[in-house]
């Protein structure tokens, strides 16, 4: 028996905030972590309840624009998480998916689960006709950015990264006011 993946429901929330603050706490930002299963609950897309959780899920919306896959061990453990959203590409005129929080639990890596995660997203996208898989990986987490040339992403150091949160968001918001 192999581990499977799957759309979330509501009822793997928990999961999914265990396994976000395990991330956090892996890369030393534990303490920035905002997220309660409340929000998680009102903020993603989630797949039926009981129901097949494989392939339906509530649409996305600005209020729920993200999507989850949950990785399940053999033994009943939900070992990792996808955690994404829709893009575009105006180069290409593609919609794809911009991965937001890969992880798989420490005690069951080495196990392929991140590879098995990440083959589910392309097959996404490829299914949508999209251009591209996308994410960004912390410069010093070298064991992540290994595993991830293993599998054929190419590092994009000609873009650098840039944010605008709390009060400078507020502050660049109300800036034509």
């Amino acid at each position: 028996m192999s581990a499977t993946v799957r759309f979330a429901t509501r009822e793997d929330v928990p999961a999914i905030l265990d396994l976000i603050r395990e991330l956090a706490d892996y890369e030393k930002e534990l303490h920035s972590v905002e997220a309660t299963e409340e929000k998680l609950l009102s903020t993603i897309a989630f797949a039926p309840s009981g129901g097949d959780a494989s392939t339906t899920t509530e649409p996305i919306s600005s209020s729920k624009p993200a999507r989850c896959l949950v990785l399940t061990t053999p033994e009943g453990i939900k070992a990792g998480i996808a955690l994404y959203f829709y893009n575009y590409s105006t180069w290409r005129a593609k919609p794809g998916i911009y991965l937001e929080d890969l992880y798989v639990k420490q005690s069951e890596r080495k196990k392929g689960y991140g590879k098995r995660l990440l083959v589910e997203l392309a097959k996404e996208v490829v299914a949508m006709d999209g251009g591209r898989l996308d994410w960004s990986v912390l410069k010093w987490n070298e064991p992540s950015i290994k595993f991830y040339e293993s599998i054929g992403a190419v590092m994009q150091s000609e873009w650098v990264g840039m944010r605008v949160e709390g009060e400078r968001l507020n502050k660049l918001a109300s800036m034509l006011d």
